[in-house]
């Protein structure tokens, strides 16, 4: 039985690193990175465990395996990943209906992962339906970006409602879109 939650202990933590290391672009084949998308960031524990507080990152779990995750980056967080220090300062340039977002009440979803075997069940619908029912007292929006290349995270992340916000490339020729979804 699948559940929806947020990180409450340690395991759950590591949990997110397993799952993170089976899907970084560096580990997997160029045929599944086409297919099945990637993951881009590697986070250390220590990191990890500070962007949980004080909101925990959304987590879905079969049993006690975490088999999918959310990640809740707050921007005060903004300076310390630096592959994600444009994003931030593109994020905190731009104005989405007549509101400057470096004022608004916003949280950037640092990064999504679903296990291989549970993809196309519903799973990242239902880590963001979780998400907003714990982030939607306290923010307007949630913000991420994409790789351009990651089309399978593009079109589920359309389905659900984002909008892109803006598209970019980074110093390392990379295609970014910013996306954005009301909460």
């Amino acid at each position: 039985m699948i559940s929806f939650t947020t990180v409450q202990s340690e395991n759950d933590l590591l949990g997110i690193l397993d799952l993170q290391q089976a899907n970084l672009e560096s580990n997997i084949s160029e045929e599944e990175l086409k297919q099945e998308g990637f993951v881009t960031v590697q986070h250390d524990f220590d990191l990890l465990s500070a962007m949980n507080d004080p909101y925990p990152h959304v987590i879905a779990k079969d049993e006690d395996e975490v088999i999918a995750y959310t990640l809740v980056m707050l921007p005060s967080f903004g300076n310390a990943i630096p592959v994600l220090v444009p994003m931030f300062e593109q994020i905190n340039s731009m104005i989405f209906e007549d509101e400057k977002l470096a004022e608004a009440k916003y949280f950037v979803m640092g990064q999504v992962c679903i296990a291989k075997g549970y993809r196309g069940r519903g799973i990242f619908s239902g880590l963001y339906e979780k998400m907003k029912v714990e982030m939607g007292s306290d923010f307007d929006y949630v913000i991420t970006e994409i790789a351009a290349r990651n089309t399978r995270s593009l079109r589920a992340h359309e389905k659900l409602g984002f909008v892109v916000l803006k598209t970019y490339v980074d110093t390392n020729g990379e295609e970014w879109l910013v996306v954005l979804l009301k909460i």
